[in-house]
């Protein structure tokens, strides 16, 4: 499949958002080394800690879906710049990935920033720590 293609499935992920409270939704798509698609999308609740990050859900539907490692990640977001992991994303990420994980940050227009998970989370704890 293209990378056209999977930032077409990011896009539509990211429109099945529910954020009635920030307006602010985030579409994933997570690739794994199998070349299994899983796709997460945030969902707000109106007791804010209570929401879902989209690259939670992913996760969430990856692990259902009997996988555990992510080869590369899209985030898109409606922002310019495009989708960025917030820090407890970056962790989450982090769990099921390697240095070499791929992040890609979109934005409706395409992909516009491509980050290693080293990078975006340096010297990061993971569990060949514990």
């Amino acid at each position: 499949m293209s990378e056209q293609s999977h930032v077409k499935i990011t896009k539509e992920a990211m429109s099945k958002a529910y954020v009635p409270y920030s307006n602010y939704p985030v579409g994933v798509l997570i690739i794994t080394d199998s070349g299994n698609q899983y796709m997460g999308c945030n969902v707000e609740n109106a007791s804010y800690p209570l929401g879902n990050c989209a690259e939670a859900s992913a996760i969430a539907s990856m692990v259902m879906g009997g996988e555990s490692k992510i080869n590369k990640i899209y985030v898109m977001t409606k922002n310019d710049e495009g989708g960025i992991p917030c820090g407890g994303c970056r962790q989450r990420i982090r769990e099921f990935s390697d240095a070499s994980t791929e992040v890609i940050m979109c934005s409706p227009d395409g992909i516009k920033n491509r980050i290693h998970l080293s990078d975006l989370l340096p010297q990061s704890f993971g569990p060949e720590h514990l």
